[in-house]
């Protein structure tokens, strides 16, 4: 990455979490900026050059991914990890399809999150998982997959996946399951 010292903004509407991430990533040398809205964001990217960002998938009523697109607009050689604790492979897909440099399910911890910035190309050397998915985890996968296909939309994601509307937000509401 350029420099030694990463301009960083911190996308997540977790205040102690943006807070506590911005604090480490400063400790480390870098300028690191927190923000919890998705607009306050680009409006920040439009004004100011930075050499990353961290976003956070889930951001209060807006999507992480919705803004890789325009954040790139603004700065196209930005590099954008997509951190989140709703880790799923149809959310991670679309991220690098999107223009995301990389993709990382919470928790992470710092040196994870800047070595995967630093990152230039993929790693051939990551093994293949050893076990299948469970049941559950491959449920969870195939929600988040027909979610993105709907754009989001849980309506109508029920009914392609001919479930009653609110058993699908129970499901979303809570946090994927282990593999």
């Amino acid at each position: 990455m350029r420099g030694l010292a990463w301009r960083i903004l911190v996308v997540d509407d977790d205040a102690a979490f943006g807070a506590a991430l911005s604090a480490a990533l400063a400790r480390r040398g870098h300028h690191a900026e927190h923000l919890a809205e998705g607009e306050a964001a680009l409006s920040r990217l439009s004004a100011q050059a930075y050499d990353a960002v961290i976003l956070d998938l889930r951001l209060a009523e807006d999507s992480g991914l919705r803004l890789i697109g325009p954040m790139l607009e603004r700065q196209p050689g930005l590099r954008i990890l997509l951190l989140t604790g709703y880790a799923s492979i149809a959310t991670a897909v679309e991220a690098i399809k999107l223009g995301a440099t990389h993709y990382l399910p919470k928790p992470a911890g710092v040196e994870e999150i800047l070595a995967a910035l630093g990152r230039e190309k993929g790693d051939e050397a990551v093994p293949p998982p050893a076990d299948p998915m469970s049941v559950n985890r491959l449920e969870w996968e195939h929600i988040q997959q027909v979610l993105a296909e709907h754009d989001g939309n849980v309506s109508a994601t029920a009914r392609a996946l001919k479930m009653h509307r609110r058993t699908l937000q129970r499901k979303l509401a809570k946090r994927p399951v282990k593999a």
